[in-house]
């Protein structure tokens, strides 16, 4: 870097985006992190931020404030996410050989409460004006006028050629599938008898009194030899799962329920869920399936149990950086198309720790991995997991989303998700809450009801 780090935030006024921020994702390479139609799109790279080991938060965390320091920042928005931003992706283990990172895209489209603008960031001596961001955008999309481009991006169908939005209803996008012509599905790291033994061998640690509760994750390889399209990816998941946020970063892929840390200003928020039911369970039930749902996840002491775990772990975790916290004294149903969820939201108001309120990823290094991904206590689930899982998890389960240099940010958990490893290989990963009462072959079938999302995106029936 021989320049000063500058970036351009303007508004993107009267720019009407048919599908909002998911018409965007037009590229395999993109940076996203879209939920309904608001978030953030990035388009190239000019630098990035790689750690290992235990200490990959606090290292990452001090390479963005010496960044953003001195930076040349010119934000005429002045919303959370305009200015500096980079997209991040944090391997879920402190032995992982996986490399965490943080990016800083050339380009930036940003929606937030109905209102869009562009970011321009770069380390180059030149002129930073918005026509020069206008047509940098327009590189990156493609070429044309950019009203022109982004209506196209916006009325692309799911092959990628013009045509029109799928309508939605219920969250779901209406429009079937097509299939992936010639697309199988391999063992992963344990075939499912390995994995189903190895969830018996975690509930015989738990009935020890070891540990309450142990989480365990299992892959499976999909090869698709027409290619895989991230683009194509991401804009089913983001048309399907609108209440998720939808992520992608350098070849990890995916759509995750879970919120591990939002900050903005001196509020932090979360949304912890633990306790699982598959909709294709509801099927032939009386009733309505929501009323299912609830009386199956919330009137099971299993599943009450294991929420419980969850919801201590973050706000026992969070409480050193908070002067007050509140959450939901009951859990709610999340009704997603797969799977229903209970879930709670935690809402905090971070205090000052050593004359300056915590970044982001100072609170996430104090936080992950917390019960919902991990077990508790965590050094002892940490260690069963890796006895159990023969697996790196590599990213998935590990903190994905992005900050700004105020502060500001959104950390999912890499949950519902792959990590594309080549042209036409995707690596998928699923992971259940072991307690006691689990039942192997019953957290077997979880795994697959949560493998659904990202097959569904690849044209993969199952």
């Amino acid at each position: 870097m021989t320049s000063t780090f500058r970036t351009l935030t303007v508004p993107l006024d009267g720019q009407q985006f048919a599908g909002g921020l998911p018409s965007f994702l037009v590229r395999d390479d993109v940076l996203c992190w879209t939920r309904r139609e608001a978030g953030l799109v990035g388009f190239g790279e000019i630098t990035r931020f790689t750690a290992a080991g235990p200490e990959r938060f606090l290292e990452a965390d001090i390479w963005w404030r010496h960044l953003v320091l001195e930076a040349d920042i010119s934000d005429s928005v002045q919303l959370p996410g305009t200015g500096p931003v980079a997209f991040g992706s944090f391997a879920f283990s402190k032995t992982s050989a996986h490399e965490s990172r943080l990016i800083v895209p050339e380009i930036v489209v940003g929606v937030r409460d109905g209102q869009a603008w562009l970011t321009q960031l770069t380390f180059d001596g030149g002129p930073l004006t918005p026509e020069g961001a206008l047509t940098a955008l327009d590189r990156w999309l493609g070429s044309g006028s950019t009203a022109e481009t982004t209506t196209a991006a916006a009325d692309s169908g799911g092959d990628g050629t013009p045509g029109k939005v799928p309508a939605t209803a219920g969250g779901a996008v209406v429009r079937p599938l097509p299939l992936a012509a010639g697309a199988t599905l391999h063992t992963g790291s344990l075939s499912e008898e390995d994995w189903k033994a190895a969830v018996a061998a975690g509930v015989a640690e738990i009935r020890t009194g070891a540990l309450e509760k142990l989480v365990l994750a299992r892959d499976i390889v999909a090869t698709v030899p027409t290619g895989v399209n991230a683009a194509k990816v991401l804009r089913e998941l983001a048309g399907r799962y609108r209440e998720c946020w939808t992520y992608g970063v350098d070849g990890l892929v995916g759509a995750t329920p879970e919120m591990l840390i939002q900050v903005e200003g001196r509020t932090a928020q979360a949304r912890v869920l633990a306790g699982t039911l598959d909709r294709r369970d509801a099927h032939g039930e009386d009733g309505l399936p929501l009323d299912y749902a609830t009386r199956v996840l919330a009137g099971s002491e299993k599943q009450r149990h294991e929420h419980e775990i969850a919801i201590q772990s973050l706000t026992s975790q969070l409480a050193p950086f908070s002067e007050a916290m509140n959450a939901h004294d009951e859990p709610f149903i999340l009704e997603l198309p797969n799977v229903w969820h209970l879930a709670s939201d935690v809402k905090a108001e971070l205090a000052e720790v050593e004359g300056h309120v915590p970044t982001c990823l100072a609170l996430i290094n104090a936080l992950h991995p917390t019960a919902a991904v991990c077990g508790t206590p965590t050094q002892v689930a940490g260690a069963l997991i890796r006895k159990l899982e023969h697996l790196d998890r590599g990213p998935y389960a590990g903190p994905v989303g992005w900050l700004d240099a105020a502060g500001n940010g959104e950390w999912g958990i890499a949950l519902r998700g792959a990590v594309i490893e080549g042209p036409d290989t995707v690596r998928l990963y699923a992971g259940c809450g072991i307690v006691d009462g689990s039942q192997p072959e019953a957290e077997l079938a979880e795994t697959w009801a949560k493998f659904r999302p990202m097959l569904e995106s690849l044209g993969i029936q199952n």
